[in-house]
C-alpha cells in the first residue's frame, strides 16, 4: 500500500466527524452584486440567503456557549459589492496547492500529490514537472508533497524561488522542510535546489499526516516567515505552547534559512531560535497588509473556531488552551475559555467552520471597491470569503464563488489587478484517485 493511501486511511478514521464539518460546503451568488437566495448542493450544509447588513452566518455555533470577546470578532454584516465575471485558465489539475506569478507572466503551480512545481505559460499551457524538485526527497522517503511557491523579490536578477514540502515517511507525512533553488524557465529545471530549513521534530506524528503548515511569506527586508501546523491528534497536545519544538509555530528565518537576527527568542536555553510566534493549530493563510505592514495568519480551528490573527512577535495565540470550539468528540478543548490574559484574541473568528485556506490583501486596480479588502479561501466553507478592513478590524463580509460548490485552496492577486483562485477537487486527504479537475480561475470586472 503506498504510505499516502495509507496515512489517508488513518486521518479519516481519526477524524471522521471533522471532516464532516470540515468538507461540507455551502453554496450561493458568485459575482452579482445584488444579494441572492441560495440554492443548495446535496452535499451543501444550507445558509440563510443573504441579506444586506446582516450576518452571513446565523446557523447555531458548535461551541453552545462561545461569546466574541469583542464587537466585530465574528458574524460582521454582509455587504455586496463589485460584479465581476470568471476566467478558467485551467481546469485539469489533480492536487493544486499555490500559485505564484512570474515577472515574464508566467504562473508557478505546486501539487501537492505526486509533489511537483510547473510553469503555466501565457497561452494557457502546463509545463511537465519542473525538475530538480523531487531531488530533495531523503532516501527513504517514497514521495514528496509541495505545499507554498513564493518568487524572490530579486528574480529578475537571482531567478531565485522558495516553497515548503515534506516527505511521505513511514506511512505518514515528515514535518515541513523550506528549500529554495534558481528557476531555468527554458529548461524548466531547478538549478542548485537545497533544503534550507527543516522544522523539528522531523516526524511529529505517526498516526496524523495533515496539518502541515507551509505558508511563506516574505518580509520587506527578505526574511521569509513560514507557518507550521501542531500535527496534533484529538484531544490536542500542548506542543503548540512549547518552545522547545517547531510545531505550531510561526518561523522566521533567512533566506539562507538561519535564524532572523530580530527574532524575540534567540539565546534563550530550551528555546528554538528560528521562532517568532506560537500557540497556532493548523496555519493555512499568511500574507502581509502592503498598508500597515503587519503579518496576518488564518488557520483552522477544530469543530469551531476558525481563526484570523494579526501575527507579532514573540506573542501566544492560545492553541490549545484556549478556542472558539470544541473538541471532535464534542468535549471541551483545553480551559474551555474563549480569552484568557497573556494570549492573542483572533481578530475574527468562524463558527461554525470554512477550513481556511489562501490569504491575500487585495492590491490592485481594477476592482476599486475591493479596496481594504482580506480574501480568505474555503475548504469546508467551498467559499471565497471577502473580508473588509478597517482599522485592523472586519467590518463586513462578502461569500463568493458559492455557486461553485468548490473548496477554495488558494487566492492570489496578481499583478493586473485580478484576483487568481485555485479550487481543490479533492478533500482533506489526497490520493490517485483524486480527480484531475482542480482549477485555476480569474476574476475580473463585469
Amino acid at each position: 500500500m503506498r504510505p499516502y493511501l495509507l496515512s489517508a486511511i488513518v486521518f479519516i478514521g481519526i477524524f471522521a466527524a471533522a471532516m464532516e464539518a470540515q468538507t461540507s460546503g455551502t453554496s450561493g451568488s458568485t459575482g452579482a452584486a445584488a444579494p441572492a437566495a441560495r440554492s443548495q448542493a446535496p452535499s451543501d450544509r444550507a445558509l440563510p440567503a443573504l441579506v444586506e447588513g446582516q450576518p452571513v452566518e446565523r446557523r447555531q455555533p458548535e461551541k453552545k456557549d462561545d461569546q466574541p470577546t469583542f464587537p466585530q470578532q465574528t458574524r460582521v454584516p454582509y455587504h455586496a459589492s463589485a460584479p465581476f465575471q470568471i476566467t478558467t485558465l485551467i481546469d485539469t489539475l489533480p492536487a493544486p496547492w499555490s500559485l505564484a506569478f512570474l515577472p515574464d507572466g508566467k504562473i508557478l503551480l505546486t501539487e501537492r500529490l505526486p509533489g511537483s512545481i510547473r510553469i503555466l505559460d501565457t497561452t494557457g499551457v502546463l509545463s511537465a514537472p519542473v525538475a530538480g524538485v523531487s531531488a530533495l526527497m531523503a532516501p527513504d522517503a517514497k514521495d514528496i508533497g509541495v505545499l507554498d511557491v513564493v518568487v524572490d523579490p530579486h528574480f529578475a536578477a537571482n531567478h531565485q524561488i522558495f516553497f515548503t514540502f515534506y516527505d511521505y515517511i513511514n506511512g505518514t507525512n515528515s514535518n515541513t522542510w523550506v528549500a529554495r533553488g534558481q528557476l531555468d524557465e527554458a529548461k524548466r529545471a531547478l538549478i542548485g535546489a537545497k533544503v534550507i530549513f527543516r522544522a523539528q521534530p522531523a516526524m511529529p506524528s505517526k498516526r496524523l499526516g495533515g496539518k502541515t503548515g507551509g505558508r511563506i511569506a516574505i518580509a520587506p527586508d527578505d526574511t521569509l516567515f513560514v507557518t507550521t501546523g501542531d500535527r496534533s491528534d484529538s484531544p490536542p497536545w500542548d506542543v503548540a505552547q512549547r518552545l522547545d519544538n517547531h510545531l505550531g509555530k510561526i518561523i522566521h528565518i533567512t533566506a539562507d534559512g538561519a535564524p532572523a537576527p530580530d527574532n524575540p527568542f534567540l539565546g534563550k536555553s530550551g528555546v528554538l531560535p528560528e521562532i517568532w510566534s506560537y500557540g497556532v493549530r493548523s496555519p493555512e493563510g499568511l500574507a502581509f497588509d502592503p498598508k500597515t505592514g503587519r503579518l496576518w495568519e488564518n488557520e483552522h480551528g477544530p469543530r469551531g473556531g476558525d481563526e484570523l490573527n494579526i501575527i507579532a512577535k514573540g506573542k501566544n495565540y492560545g492553541w490549545p488552551v484556549v478556542v472558539h470550539g470544541i473538541d471532535y468528540p464534542g468535549g471541551a478543548i483545553g480551559e474551555g475559555v474563549v480569552h484568557r490574559d497573556g494570549m492573542e484574541d483572533p481578530v475574527y473568528y468562524w463558527d461554525p467552520v470554512i477550513a481556511p485556506s489562501g490569504l491575500a490583501f487585495y492590491t490592485g486596480t481594477l476592482f476599486p471597491q475591493w479596496q481594504g479588502s482580506l480574501f480568505v479561501g474555503g475548504l469546508g466553507g467551498r467559499v471565497l470569503d471577502r473580508l473588509a478592513i478597517v482599522n485592523d478590524k472586519v467590518v463586513a463580509e462578502e461569500p463568493l464563488l458559492m455557486d461553485l460548490h468548490a473548496r477554495i485552496r488558494d487566492v492570489r492577486v496578481g499583478p493586473d489587478g485580478a484576483v487568481y483562485v485555485l479550487t481543490d477537487s479533492g478533500t482533506a486527504t489526497v490520493s490517485p484517485n483524486t480527480p484531475p479537475t482542480s482549477k485555476l480561475l480569474k476574476l475580473t470586472p463585469k
